[in-house]
């Protein structure tokens, strides 16, 4: 902790702005300070406490080309507080997740709140549910529907599908048993919203039990450290990066998981208007989904 205190000191003081006019650059500059900084942030870098980068407190050099891509957003929980989602859409998100529901019983405190907020401000918002592996599919899905609004103007919800790994639950179900809930909680989402819903997954519950499997959805993926294609086999098509829990955004205090949309921004306003990646209207068309939202 002490460690990451003084490189974040020194962070501040060596990216000071203005330069030329800083009272504190003049003085570290005349005090042949200087050098020292440049040594400490070297040591941090040593130490694995990366140097702040616009946008990422602990950025790596394995993602640098999500931050390239032209539409940005983010996703937040209770952890988030409150958010200022005008000033988060006028820094450059382009949408926001949130998080509404976990398992058959709670629903996130200040759901409701960001639900209202970011769509007044603007902003793109979805909801995601948090599966849980000790309470029936059937429970969380009725729970969901009950919680979660069916506004038109939402992006298609998300299930976040992970191993239970810091709650209580300790359930593992077998591969088999595992997609048959995601599959129950996929149609009873879809059927609320009428979108096909976004799975967000990380590496470990995708090499358990999603890789190899043939799902119509679009992929939300999460990897900090390296481009998606380089962790998640036959994940080549994703839609969504989340490419850092380090983010620092404008209206929003603590840190933020950050994220990106894999296309153009011509290929983000289809996204918007159909619900569906580009990508795979042409297949999934005919199913009846992707349909225009009036």
């Amino acid at each position: 902790m002490l460690t990451q205190l003084l490189c974040q000191s020194a962070r501040i003081m060596l990216f000071a702005r203005p330069f030329k006019k800083s009272d504190m650059w003049r003085r570290v500059v005349q005090g042949g300070a200087l050098a020292l900084l440049a040594i400490s942030l070297a040591a941090c870098a040593r130490n694995g406490i990366g140097s702040a980068i616009p946008g990422d407190n602990r950025p790596h050099s394995g993602v640098a080309r999500a931050r390239s891509l032209p539409i940005q957003g983010m996703d937040i929980a209770r952890y988030q507080g409150l958010v200022d989602f005008d000033a988060a859409r006028r820094s450059g998100q382009h949408f926001v997740f949130m998080k509404s529901t976990e398992g058959k019983d709670y629903i996130d405190p200040n759901f409701y709140t960001n639900w209202a907020k970011a769509r007044a401000a603007g902003l793109p918002r979805g909801a995601y549910h948090f599966m849980t592996w000790c309470s029936l599919a059937s429970e969380q899905a009725a729970w969901f529907v009950k919680m979660v609004p069916n506004d038109p103007d939402a992006l298609p919800p998300v299930l976040d599908l992970e191993w239970n790994h810091a709650s209580s639950c300790t359930n593992k179900p077998n591969r088999e048993d595992a997609l048959e809930k995601v599959r129950l909680m996929l149609a009873a989402m879809e059927a609320h919203t009428g979108k096909l819903p976004i799975i967000y997954t990380d590496m470990t519950f995708h090499r358990d039990v999603l890789e190899g499997a043939h799902l119509p959805n679009a992929f939300w993926l999460r990897s900090t450290a390296a481009e998606p294609h380089q962790r998640y086999r036959g994940r080549d098509g994703w839609t969504f990066w989340q490419w850092t829990q380090t983010g620092v955004v404008n209206g929003v205090g603590p840190e933020v998981d950050r994220n990106a949309f894999y296309g153009s921004r011509d290929d983000w306003t289809n996204f918007l208007l159909t619900g569906c990646d580009p990508r795979a209207i042409a297949l999934l068309g005919p199913t009846g989904r992707c349909l225009i939202q009036k």
